[in-house]
């Protein structure tokens, strides 16, 4: 990764079981995946953090930065606060893009079962605007919708965080699918948890490390890339 750039950077945290004196507790890898500038995924970085908060994620990025990560522009993932503070200390100039995805199941929390499918078509008509104002001026109206619905609650969600998952619009239009989610990100976590599934417990956050950096090797290594 020495000296190269990255525009696009896809992070998330893995949780994972480990016994520690006897009592169970979370261990958290971070992982960074990435778009070089041939346009191809590259998984630049996995690292054991206590937890997801600002300190794990800052020493995490300038672990990055310390092994040449530069060119940032562009960071996506769930609205995680102890990553969002890092990212605005160590990567000051890169817009932060929350995934959409997350944002839905964030607003369906407050909505009724009944309503589900209606609510979900009424967030989807946003995403699917030409241009980040128009996608906004569809927000607007949907928000008056919902209160109209007197899904109050549901409502104030959306006007509150809809612009953080908007921000996707700022780049080239034929991104915009890659970049408003972090599914790239998503995939990989999901075959981590099926083979970690097996081990159970691990004694420590090394072993669980070991044995993620594993599975991200041999990913690198297959067509994923492309």
């Amino acid at each position: 990764m020495t000296g190269k750039e990255y525009s696009y950077v896809y992070v998330d945290g893995i949780y994972l079981r480990r016994n520690w004196g006897d009592e169970y507790e979370n261990v958290t890898i971070l992982v960074a995946l990435a778009v070089n500038q041939d346009g191809f995924r590259e998984v630049i970085g996995a690292a054991e953090g206590m937890k997801e908060d600002k300190s794990s994620w800052v020493n995490f990025f300038r672990w990055l930065c310390e092994r040449g990560f530069s060119g940032v522009k562009f960071i996506v993932g769930d609205k995680c606060l102890g990553m969002l503070e890092a990212v605005g200390e160590v990567f000051s100039e890169a817009r932060y893009q929350r995934c959409t995805v997350y944002f839905y199941r964030n607003v369906f929390s407050v909505v009724p079962r009944s309503k589900g499918k209606l609510v979900a078509k009424m967030l989807k008509a946003i995403h699917a605007q030409e241009s980040k104002k128009a996608a906004r001026e569809k927000a607007a109206a949907i928000v008056a919708e919902l209160q109209g619905m007197k899904l109050k609650e549901t409502a104030r969600k959306v006007s509150e965080s809809i612009d953080e998952t908007l921000t996707y619009y700022d780049f080239p239009s034929e991104h915009w699918m890659k970049i408003c989610t972090n599914n790239t990100i998503e995939r990989l976590n999901r075959e981590i948890w099926r083979r970690t599934r097996v081990v159970g417990t691990f004694p420590d956050g090394s072993s669980a490390l070991m044995l993620v950096c594993a599975w991200l090797r041999y990913v690198a290594g297959t067509q994923w890339g492309n």
